[in-house]
């Protein structure tokens, strides 16, 4: 083979080398492109993600801030009423009396739905004997709002009945509180229909001797109160109602049914011994 020859082949071999590496250069700077293009599509999603979710977790955050401050707002403490949310009903709002010098009668605390038919029957079997028991200066009597059964008329009565009692402790104090304890009772609808609206409601408030709480009971005022007492008399081991506590120990008949007469008398007098 001539020289020429071979030098022809020769560079013709050298270029065809060059191309082929030139274009596995340019493949491998392909892939690496499509390569980088993928961790940052990766790193794209991923920071969207994390957006998203820091984004969720402020909303979530500010939903509970705002509805905490929604509740707060529309939370009004009624006056006469303490810090457990009880209304204290007293031997001196009984008699308008003030106490003898060194009295201490014995605290009952008294958790009551007023659509709760066993509430409804210790009204009726020991409510005169509370009364009296108040009156005589041996007892007073703190009420509980716990409305569980708010569900349980087609009109929501458990806590439209003890707002409108707030209302009427708030206005009137806790001797015109309990006049309209009694009437709720003494007019309680059974469970499962409608209880009595918001005008009857008010009309019993003026025979308590109360008047002018008509905003109160229609726009609910003390609801959000009324809802809270229910969940901290939950958090105080309240399941149901009657419960009653004298000197802080729950009392209820055989077999934990309603306490007779005779069962709170033996625990005012244990109270008292205390």
């Amino acid at each position: 083979m001539s020289r020429p020859l071979r030098q022809n082949r020769l560079r013709k071999h050298m270029a065809n080398d060059r191309q082929e590496r030139a274009a596995r250069a340019e493949k491998m700077r392909k892939e690496r492109e499509k390569a980088d293009r993928k961790q940052r599509n990766l790193i794209t999603v991923g920071i969207v993600v994390i957006v998203i979710a820091l984004i969720a977790v402020a909303g979530v955050a500010i939903k509970s801030i705002s509805d905490d401050n929604k509740k707060n707002e529309a939370l009004v403490n009624p006056a006469n009423a303490n810090k457990d949310y009880g209304i204290l009903y007293t031997p001196e709002d009984a008699t308008g009396k003030a106490p003898a010098a060194g009295a201490k009668p014995v605290r009952v605390a008294l958790y009551e739905d007023f659509l709760c038919p066993g509430c409804g029957a210790l009204e009726q079997t020991a409510g005169s004997f509370l009364n009296q028991q108040v009156a005589a200066g041996n007892i007073e009597i703190e009420y509980r709002p716990y409305a569980f059964l708010t569900q349980q008329s087609t009109n929501e009565y458990s806590q439209r009945a003890w707002n409108a009692a707030v209302c009427v402790a708030d206005k009137g104090g806790a001797k015109a509180f309990k006049a309209y304890h009694d009437i709720l009772f003494a007019n309680q609808p059974a469970e499962g229909g409608p209880g009595p609206d918001n005008k009857q409601l008010i009309a019993w408030a003026k025979e308590a001797g109360v008047t002018g709480i008509d905003s109160c009971v229609n726009k609910q005022t003390f609801t959000p109160w009324v809802e809270d007492a229910l969940e901290q008399g939950k958090d105080d081991g309240v399941s149901g109602t009657p419960t009653m506590r004298i000197g802080g120990k729950d009392v209820s008949g055989k077999d934990n049914t309603i306490p007779s007469v005779a069962d709170i008398q033996k625990a005012i007098d244990a109270a008292k011994k205390a």
